[in-house]
């Protein structure tokens, strides 16, 4: 092997495990932050969907009432 290279070699591979581990939770850090965010926009999501249940139930019962008189 050439010696440049044995140098370089002996340089980067003993910082070799703290680059893997810092990519390993970088990788777990975004995850995590993507897994919490779709828990979060489904429970928006749901929460809006009976918001909207609501809007349309007030809506027939206020179209009822005005039919009625």
């Amino acid at each position: 092997m050439n010696s440049v290279l044995e140098q370089i070699y002996a340089t980067i591979l003993p910082s070799a495990p703290y680059v893997i581990a810092a990519y390993a939770i970088i990788w777990f850090v975004l995850l995590a932050y993507v897994v919490i965010i779709t828990v979060k926009l489904r429970t928006t999501e749901a929460r809006i969907a009976v918001l909207e249940e609501m809007y349309a139930s007030r809506q027939s019962d206020a179209t009822e009432s005005i039919l009625k008189s």
